[in-house]
């Protein structure tokens, strides 16, 4: 591993030469190995005759302040603003990506605005969000970028946030989560060939990265799965999936089942029906999962967090408006002093459903 964080160019911080005059990209599970002027399967690691360099460092897709439970995250800081932006290009080639505009870019320079970690964080203070959001595209390919950020957030009393495909190196997954405060992981579904077929990646290593978030970290943790019919949202499927999370993760862990609509290469695919997302989350339940949310319909009982004590509702939302707040100063549920876990604070925020695109100077 380099260390060097020379700027520009940004020297990255994962890799290693080879004895054939390449390099190997050490940050994602694809170890790309890369001759001088090749660029990996992300496309924003290069090499150059010294190393590989991050093309993409200080450089931003555009910034906007988010409610919190968009990301989604239902038990982080409910109802409170987050910025988010994210860069160009992506680990991943889900042939569904829903912001493929941006996860598949190729025109880096033209698509991006320059920012600094430290602009990044004082413009986060001068809005008034709570944390910033790494995403849009997946920050994992970004690291050093965001963990540079990190660094200057979390000096200004911001915290972080992931939005990821778990899709990283055990090397660089610890350097990385030791700089954010919560992470919502895409669990993209539970098949080995769902993955190599749809992805061009790997299973395995997001699950090690979910139990290590989990179970090695203080961040706090929630996964979404995007449900594609006829891909990944059989009854089978979809047991197997609860019965890992249940055994791997724990109950406690937030699950929110996400509806596709037809994007990028999978246009003929249709929309996922709502009861698709019921069903996912009766099943998710049915293995002791105490909250499941459903994402991208408009669903009532979807949307609410529940007692796993004695089954009150705490929280109610509009899709990412809070319209009810029955927990207590300490977090805990007021019937039966069940505690939920998250992180809460007395009183939830008041952002809304707003989105706000701002400019970073």
């Amino acid at each position: 591993m380099n260390t060097s964080t020379p700027r520009p160019p940004y020297r990255g911080r994962y890799w290693h030469a080879l004895d054939d005059g390449r390099f190997q990209c050490d940050l994602c599970p694809r170890h790309c190995r890369l001759h001088p002027g090749q660029r990996a399967f992300c496309f924003v690691r290069e090499a150059d005759e010294e190393g590989i360099v991050l093309s993409t460092w200080g450089r931003s897709t555009g910034f906007c302040v988010d409610p919190i439970e968009k990301k989604p995250l239902n038990h982080f800081l409910p109802g409170t603003p987050v910025l988010s932006f994210g860069t160009a290009g992506c680990n991943l080639g889900c042939r569904f990506c829903q912001n493929w505009d941006i996860s598949k870019s190729r025109e880096v320079a033209r698509l991006s605005e320059w920012a600094t970690p430290e602009a990044i964080a004082d413009a986060a203070r001068q809005v008034g969000a709570r944390s910033i959001a790494f995403t849009y595209n997946d920050p994992v390919i970004f690291a050093e970028y965001a963990m540079d950020t990190a660094e200057a957030c979390h000096a200004r009393g911001v915290k972080t946030v992931a939005v990821t495909a778990g899709y990283i190196s055990e090397l660089a997954r610890r350097d990385f989560f030791a700089h954010i405060d919560a992470v919502n992981v895409d669990l993209k579904a539970f098949t080995d060939g769902f993955y190599e077929k749809l992805c061009f990646a790997e299973l395995a290593p997001v699950l090690e990265t979910l139990e290590y978030l989990v179970h090695e970290t203080e961040v706090w943790t929630e996964v979404t799965t995007l449900l594609i019919p006829g891909h990944n949202d059989d009854d089978d499927e979809l047991h197997r999936l609860s019965a890992w999370f249940v055994e791997h993760l724990g109950p406690d862990v937030p699950l929110h089942f996400s509806a596709f609509h037809p994007d990028f290469k999978m246009t003929q695919i249709p929309r996922t029906p709502a009861l698709t997302l019921t069903r996912a989350r009766h099943i998710a339940r049915g293995h002791g999962l105490h909250y499941v949310y459903t994402g991208n319909v408009h669903d009532h009982e979807g949307d609410q967090t529940r007692c796993p004590g004695c089954d009150a509702v705490l929280i109610q939302r509009d899709w990412y408006e809070l319209l009810q707040w029955n927990l207590d100063a300490f977090g805990r549920c007021p019937h039966c002093e069940t505690r939920i876990p998250g992180v809460f604070e007395p009183r939830p925020g008041s952002w809304g459903s707003r989105r706000q695109p701002i400019r970073i100077p």
